[in-house]
């Protein structure tokens, strides 16, 4: 409904050029259309003419009088007024919003996906975590994060790859090495001689036990075997990591989070490719040499103070592979890269987009965007969950999706905007009730289900070319309202994809499902009447289309029965 908005608008604006009102030069502006926050003040607004003023060199509320008389007649506007400094409220007729009814039907998985993203290619990277121990429930907010952007970029047209970074080199992985070496050599946390900074869940212990039996871990295409040998401590690293990797995969399988490539920090090193990053650096002349280490001038690109590439004992910090691994994403034709992080990553961000725009490579110079989440806090009885037994000091994913189920943990963890602390509560999201977010979406999509199982009990043939030849009859106040919020559904995942913010979309899917439920406690639908029966089917199963639309971008299924 924008679109077509937006189209007579330019039609206006082309028709003033033509009658001198605006010069014939005038570009047409990036003007919006918008909702209003109340019907009142009509079902859109714009702020063409405002935008306009200036060039025409009158005031705004004299453009608006004369784009309104140069608008198009259209069936789908009942009324348009002016109001304030201004703005234009354009107001719907009711057939408007039925044929959105047809669209919905005749549209149907494709109902609401664009094309703004086109043959464009967006890398998103998400969840990367160290492969040193389960996923923890942070790292399941950055997978359904993760996740549901690039369902929603690509419903938007992009060509959205999903990226897993491992950073499977570098202290962490060290100190996973020896924490199973000394589970392999029969020591426990407790035991002296333990790693000073090892992992103490119990997870380490099934790990070294999987190495000391010589069992066999595929993961992407590669198998890994025990060595049995406690004292080699590489091989030990090998297994552990290839194992954890495994574990991860399949935590992430259950919540319904794959990815198009699983990329290795130490294929950065294996490949000398941060050394290549390094040496282009310095060529760029945006490095130097103080303390005999090496420094990234990262000041000359907005950082706060310049930033320590190259230590003094010749290792790099760990923003140098980061760099590399986004030069990588460039050079294999990532036109946008999104990256969704945890917000203690923070301080990392600016010094990685420095050094790509040193490189000179032509990088854009917000790439690449970043996406960062609050912790997530897990609540049960009442009282903050705080430990698992299995990772020893943190809950983790997997234990959240089977307190509750994947569909819930994914809603919760979508639900809210990511900058924002979010709390789970168990119990909530194990509750059968509308108090349940999910429970309460899917329980409007499962009720269209049954009242065409319900129509067929009774002898009722559902009619389509029927319904959409009767949409006339839906001109109550409670089908309109309904009408309007299924309008809404391209426009929100328009708004998702472009602010990466697919929480907008579990808020819609709330809002519609009440929308739907108020509807139907109001609305006998299985009546005799034919026209009116199957025109109201009609309204039902394009809600229903939304619905499963909406909730497969966030993941989440749409049951059938309930």
């Amino acid at each position: 409904m924008k679109a077509s908005l937006r189209a007579l608008i330019a039609q206006g604006i082309d028709a003033l050029r033509s009658a001198g009102t605006l010069p014939a030069d005038t570009a047409t502006p990036d003007f919006v259309v918008e909702r209003p926050k109340t019907r009142e003040h009509g079902d859109f607004a714009t702020n063409a003419a405002m935008q306009l003023a200036k060039a025409a060199r009158s005031n705004p509320r004299a453009i608006a009088t004369a784009l309104v008389a140069a608008l198009p007649a259209s069936d789908d506007v009942a009324k348009v007024e002016i109001a304030g400094p201004g703005f234009i409220n354009f107001h719907l007729s009711p057939g408007a919003y039925q044929r959105e009814v047809a669209t919905a039907l005749a549209q149907g998985t494709a109902y609401g996906r664009n094309e703004r993203g086109a043959g464009r290619t967006v890398g998103v990277e998400y969840v990367s975590a160290n492969p040193t121990g389960p996923l923890h429930v942070g790292h399941g907010r950055a997978g359904a994060i993760g996740d549901c952007i690039a369902r929603v970029l690509a419903a938007n047209g992009w060509d959205a790859k999903r990226e897993f970074y491992y950073n499977d080199a570098g202290v962490q992985i060290d100190n996973l090495a020896k924490s199973t070496q000394a589970r392999a050599l029969g020591l426990t946390p407790n035991s002296e001689g333990w790693p000073e900074d090892g992992y103490r869940g119990d997870y380490i212990a099934d790990v070294a036990q999987a190495y000391l039996n010589g069992d066999s871990v595929e993961v992407e295409g590669h198998v890994v075997t025990g060595a049995k040998d406690p004292q080699d401590l590489d091989a030990i690293r090998r297994f552990a990591v290839a194992y954890l990797r495994r574990e991860q995969n399949l935590d992430l399988a259950a919540f319904g989070v794959s990815f198009d490539r699983y990329f290795l920090e130490s294929s950065l090193y294996a490949d000398h490719k941060v050394e290549e990053t390094v040496r282009k650096l310095v060529a760029s002349g945006h490095t130097y040499e103080e303390g005999g280490a090496l420094w990234l001038r990262s000041t000359d690109f907005g950082d706060d103070k310049d930033r320590v590439m190259r230590k003094s004992d010749g290792t790099y910090t760990y923003f140098v592979p980061d760099v590399a691994y986004h030069l990588s994403k460039w050079q294999r034709g990532y036109e946008r890269a999104i990256t969704e992080l945890g917000a203690d990553h923070h301080g990392s961000l600016a010094r990685v987009k420095a050094g790509l725009q040193a490189l000179g490579e032509g990088i854009p110079a917000g790439y690449p965007e970043y996406v960062l989440h609050q912790m997530v806090t897990v609540m049960r009885g009442g009282e903050e969950v705080k430990l698992s037994k299995r990772a020893g000091s943190y809950f983790t994913l997997r234990d959240l999706i089977e307190e509750t189920s994947a569909d819930a943990t994914r809603w919760f963890l979508i639900a809210r905007k990511p900058d924002s602390q979010l709390t789970f509560d168990i119990d909530l999201a194990r509750q059968q009730s509308n108090d349940n977010p999910v429970f309460y979406v899917q329980y409007a999509h499962a009720r269209v289900c049954s009242l065409l199982r319900q129509a067929g009990e009774k002898g009722y043939a559902y009619d389509q070319a029927n319904g959409l030849a009767n949409l006339a009859r839906l001109d109550d106040d409670t089908s309109l309202q309904l009408m309007v919020e299924l309008s809404r559904y391209p426009e929100v995942v328009e708004a998702a994809g472009d602010a990466l913010e697919p929480h907008l979309l579990a808020q819609y899917l709330r809002e519609l499902a009440y929308a739907f439920h108020t509807w139907y406690a109001g609305t006998p639908v299985l009546i005799d009447d034919a026209a009116a029966r199957d025109a109201r089917l009609a309204l039902a199963l394009a809600v229903r289309q939304a619905l499963a639309n909406g909730l497969d971008l966030l993941g989440v299924s749409a049951p059938e029965k309930m």
